[in-house]
């Protein structure tokens, strides 16, 4: 299963793009999907390379507990654990 990605927007790039920070990583997404403008800042839910939402700082923080409650499915030294702890 794949799973969207919380992401903040840290500043907008060339065209429809902007620069995102996710899971420590920082990346660069198409805006091309979303309907409304984002700014830096904003927080939006990303996945294969497009932010597909922009989120309220509520919802933002909401999800950003969810997600810390969701197992990686990696052991501590990186081997994969099939989703087990």
């Amino acid at each position: 299963m794949c799973l969207g990605e919380l992401a903040e927007v840290l500043e907008l790039a060339a065209g429809p793009t902007a620069v995102v920070r996710s899971s420590g990583r920082v990346v660069t997404v198409s805006l091309l999907t979303l309907d409304e403008p984002v700014a830096p800042g904003d927080w939006v839910l990303c996945h294969s390379g497009f932010a597909l939402h922009r989120l309220t700082p509520e919802e933002a923080g909401d999800a950003a507990a969810v997600r810390a409650t969701v197992p990686t499915g990696r052991s501590r030294k990186g081997a994969a654990t099939n989703g087990e702890p």
